[in-house]
């Protein structure tokens, strides 16, 4: 499809070509017509004196003809019951434009939120309030900032022993004595899948869920994909439960809180400083604040979007998470293992089917679930310089799950750039920062994602299911990003990057992005920069910048993901040749210890406004000479200092086995980090510095536990040191894929 021009390029085409816009004398346009809305107005004046309610200005724009509209919305909150809609009558008609604007020095906010007031002080230093009917709080924000649903301790499989029926672990877990079980949920994690589930019922040990919920959850559906899917609540990946969660039992952390749907109250335990009486208590009961359904030339810009809910996970549906965000709903469907009848989770704000619809300088936060979803044949669209906090999922989902979809469903020419995008995913962890399903001439640019659970950017989807296997996906570009710190190892999701891919996309570019920190402290060697999963093929990856990154800085596994190029990167690591069938790597700076110059002008660049880059700190081990008590087969000990997190040395099992490496001389040492190798071997060890070869003026340093990926040791005196070794204080073997030491 051809890309229809936009009217000031038609504007610019028309004076390059005739000479002039019109003749002098000829009447000047119109300028917009401005209406006015307030959080308390009415009628359907829409002037700054008497202005309308949002829905009344609404509706006089629809009035306007042969000129562009304006509504202005005054500072203050829009507490919304149901969402604002604008469908096609509310578009810009004869190349004009509508545009939803904050009046000049306000902060407008869309709200779906409901306070909640009258709290009465209990004997445990809890505090209880009656809540609405028809509000069910499954998030609870104290003057602004989130709470966190009372939650237990984890139990393992071994209690916890999850089948297609239920669980064991009622007694073990306490739940058979608790006062309202059916309260409580259980949140589950396998690799890159979350669950959550409300407990039905409790007999002797066993605990049954809520259905769908648990159905969608386990084995056997023939609805999930892919096809050899080993990760629901009752496969061998499955190693417990995370905790359980929204019992009066687990109050006990100051931050807390309990929905009591039974009583319809909440109790909430407050932090330090917090007064009920004074507090501003809100939860989210509004689910989409705004919905564009099949408008055309439709501008939003410098609007707020807050406490919108996301009901879903709180029926009997529950949360059964398949990747991304995206959930396994209803009882029954087609077979299907290509991920095509997948939910995606509610958003503030929803379009479907728009065209040329722009949403700008917005902000979206506290939110129970996504921020923006453009979706159904949305085309030529852009959600751009807007600011993403504190969402329950991710931050903006793109397009759809069905690789062949009618063309007036085709996702096309949709752009997403110049975002913020912080703290989203703080409950559904297996959501992403941005999602696109079935796109094509996607832009993904200059945005800046930090301190996310799980994947930064996701583009595609199928798993080289045969349904999936030819698809829209073309011409796509992840470019410029900036993308930190995510894929965080305390919230246990697995198997994903900072850029993540699935399908073959003839034509797609990832290129420019600055990576650090992905998946960087890992619990496994898992983690990746760029993820070419799956069917990923016909993609090139050039010209970015990956650092700290907990096991591959470019990931292409499968011999059906073709023809990819990773060409021009640098990276402080190296990774295995790319496996898809006719896939190449060259020309790429790896294994660095410092970024050059050239890298560190990609990396400032990159992201929604320049920010600080993270350097490279030197490493005195590279050049020096590693040693071991002994060697497994072909794990050399020099494999440890060979600037490559994707390759092991490891010793045999024999009492006090230690790796170490010589400095070449005596350097004062200020940081040591220990890489486990892929089995995480390394457990329970010493780290000792020394300026000689006997090790007897050894400083030591104890690591309990195995290693991470990696584990950081601090040197604050920058101690001096020629030697360091890595020692185990029992019997077993050490390990390892890296060791970096830092002047």
């Amino acid at each position: 499809m051809r890309r229809r021009p936009s009217a000031l390029a038609a504007a610019v085409f028309s004076v390059l070509a005739f000479g002039t816009l019109a003749a002098p004398g000829a009447a000047a346009e119109p300028g917009p017509r401005v209406l006015h809305a307030a959080p308390h107005g009415g009628g359907d004046v829409c002037s700054v004196a008497r202005p309308c309610s949002p829905t009344g200005a609404r509706d006089a724009a629809r009035t306007v003809t042969g000129r562009d509209v304006r509504i202005e919305l005054a500072g203050g909150t829009y507490e919304l019951s149901a969402p604002l809609k604008l469908g096609a009558a509310d578009s810009g008609r004869s190349g004009h434009t509508v545009t939803w604007a904050a009046a000049p020095g306000a902060d407008p906010v869309l709200s779906g939120g409901r306070t909640v007031e009258g709290w009465a002080r209990n004997s445990d230093g809890t505090w209880t309030a009656a809540v609405a009917e028809g509000v069910t709080p499954r998030q609870l924000f104290v003057d602004g900032r989130r709470a966190v649903r009372a939650r237990g301790a984890a139990c393992s499989a071994a209690t916890c022993d999850a089948t297609k029926a239920g669980m064991t672990g009622a007694e073990a877990t306490g739940v058979a004595k608790w006062r309202k079980p059916t309260a409580a949920e259980a949140v589950i994690k396998v690799r890159w899948r979350n669950y959550r589930c409300r407990v039905t019922g409790v007999q002797g040990d066993n605990i049954s869920f809520a259905q769908p919920c648990w159905a969608n959850s386990a084995s056997g559906t023939n609805r999930t994909g892919p096809a050899w899917d080993s990760t629901t609540v009752d496969s061998a990946r499955y190693r417990g439960v995370a905790f359980f969660e929204n019992a009066h039992e687990l109050l006990d952390k100051p931050g807390e809180f309990v929905w009591d749907a039974e009583d319809r109250t909440v109790t909430y335990l407050p932090r330090a400083g917090e007064n009920l009486r004074h507090a501003r208590v809100v939860t989210p009961a509004t689910e989409r604040l705004m919905v564009v359904d099949g408008a055309h030339d439709v501008r939003v810009d410098g609007i707020g979007f807050a406490y919108a809910a996301y009901h879903q996970p709180s029926t009997d549906e529950g949360y059964a998470g398949t990747q991304a965000g995206l959930t396994l709903t209803g009882t029954t469907g087609p077979v299907d293992h290509a991920g095509r009848y997948y939910t995606k989770p509610t958003a503030a704000l929803t379009v479907r089917g728009g065209r040329q619809v722009v949403v700008t300088r917005a902000e979206f936060a506290h939110l129970g679930g996504a921020g923006v979803v453009l979706e159904a044949g949305t085309e030529d669209s852009v959600v751009s310089r807007s600011r993403f906090t504190d969402l329950s999922s991710g931050a903006v989902y793109v397009g759809d799950t069905e690789p062949k979809p009618d063309p007036e469903l085709a996702g096309e020419r949709n752009t997403v750039a110049y975002n913020t995008i912080r703290r989203t995913g703080v409950e559904y962890t297996d959501s992403v920062g941005i999602w696109a399903g079935y796109e094509a001439e996607l832009s993904v640019d200059h945005n800046t994602l930090d301190d996310l659970p799980y994947s930064g950017i996701s583009v595609g989807w199928g798993w080289n299911q045969p349904e999936a296997r030819e698809s829209v996906l073309r011409d796509n570009r992840v470019t410029a990003n900036r993308i930190t710190d995510v894929m965080r190892v305390e919230h246990d999701q697995h198997d994903g990057g900072a850029v993540y891919t699935q399908g073959a996309q003839p034509g797609t570019v990832v290129s420019g992005n600055y990576i650090n920190r992905s998946a960087y402290g890992n619990t496994e060697r898992d983690g990746n920069g760029i993820y070419l999963d799956e069917q990923s093929s016909y993609i090139r990856v050039e010209g970015n910048v990956l650092t700290r990154v907990g096991y591959k800085w470019v990931s292409n596994w499968a011999d059906y993901g073709i023809k990819n190029h990773a060409t021009g990167n640098w990276t402080d690591t190296d990774a295995p040749a790319l496996a898809g069938t006719g896939s190449t790597a060259s020309g790429n700076r790896t294994e660095l210890d410092r970024l050059p110059a050239q890298a560190l002008a990609v990396a400032e660049r990159a992201g929604s406004r320049p920010e600080r880059v993270e350097q490279l700190r030197p490493d005195l081990a590279r050049a020096g000479t590693a040693t071991q008590s002994s060697t497994d087969g072909a794990a050399r000990a020099a494999e440890a200092i060979d600037g490559d997190t994707s390759t092991d040395t490891r010793t045999l099992a024999e009492p006090g086995a230690w790796w170490q490496v010589d400095l070449g001389g005596a350097r004062r040492v200020r940081q040591i980090e220990v890489w486990n190798d892929a089995s995480m071997t390394t457990a329970d060890f010493d780290v000792q510095l020394s300026r000689t070869a006997d090790f007897t003026d050894a400083e030591t340093r104890h690591v309990s536990g195995k290693a991470l990926r990696p584990t950081l040791l601090e040197f604050g005196g920058g101690d001096t040191a020629e030697f360091v070794r890595i020692r185990l204080t029992g019997t077993g073997r050490v390990g390892l894929s890296h060791v970096l030491v830092h002047p």
